[in-house]
């Protein structure tokens, strides 16, 4: 085994370039051989990819979890086909990860394609909560398309089809609306609908024509669950407001 003492940093390059770059370098590296990246996050996500792509040829090992600098050394345990088709720009075999980490892996990795790029994803079965957040996080921005669906596998290809906004890249967000065409006392029920159906440590985005802070007032007066309210965008027209749902204290 050639455990190298080469780092390399990939915070100095946009999300998309790193994983092209980690790619590459493993599917170049040698079975038994290592190398060491730093990244300014958990790079938990691409380890799932590297898993779905290449097999279970994956060595994983933490060498340092700081906030802002996340070191990881990488070995390639034994040969092994990639299995991604060329149509493809990235796969996620759901399958190879812990269910709990199937939203932030996914959504982490989706906000860093660019349009055009198709995702492919493999689960034992449909995924039906992730189905309903790109419905309501993405509604007109992607395609979903199966292509395959039996008792033992379902295969998806999800193509994004537009930039990111602002908020396309928060893992926390689950949901995203319009207010604008509606009736006050109707944005009112679409707001506290949203926050109803949130789980704890999830948001939702919303969009009004004017600053709705009356409404937080009306959240904070009429809602027992703590939450976060954050200005996303302040325009004459567009204003852009997330909301999320807090744990409570014990």
């Amino acid at each position: 085994m050639n455990i190298t003492t080469d780092e390399f940093d990939v915070r100095i390059l946009i999300p998309i370039k790193r994983h092209e770059k980690l790619l590459k370098l493993f599917k170049d590296l040698p079975a038994g051989d290592s190398f060491v990246f730093i990244n300014d996050h958990d790079p938990k996500p691409l380890y799932y990819e590297f898993r779905s792509i290449f097999g279970d040829v994956v060595g994983w090992e933490y060498l340092q979890r700081d906030p802002e600098e996340w070191k990881v050394r990488v070995t390639r345990t034994a040969d092994s086909e990639a299995d991604k088709d060329n149509d493809v720009s990235t796969l996620i075999d759901l399958r190879k990860a812990d269910k709990k980490d199937w939203k932030y892996t996914l959504f982490h990795r989706y906000g860093m394609m660019l349009p055009g790029d198709v995702m492919e994803i493999r689960a034992s079965e449909k995924p039906e909560e992730i189905h309903q957040i790109f419905q309501n996080k993405f509604e007109g921005d992607h395609t979903w398309e199966y292509k395959k669906q039996d008792d033992n596998e379902t295969i998806i290809h999800v193509t994004k089809k537009a930039e990111n906004d602002i908020d396309a890249t928060d893992i926390t967000v689950v949901n995203k609306f319009d207010v604008r065409p509606h009736p006050p006392a109707k944005r009112h029920d679409m707001v506290f609908e949203a926050f109803d159906d949130l789980k704890p440590g999830e948001a939702f985005v919303f969009i009004n024509d004017h600053d709705p802070k009356p409404l937080y007032y009306q959240m904070e007066a009429e809602n027992s669950e703590p939450f976060k309210w954050e200005y996303l965008m302040t325009m004459p027209k567009e204003w852009k407001v997330k909301v999320m749902k807090l744990e409570e204290e014990s």
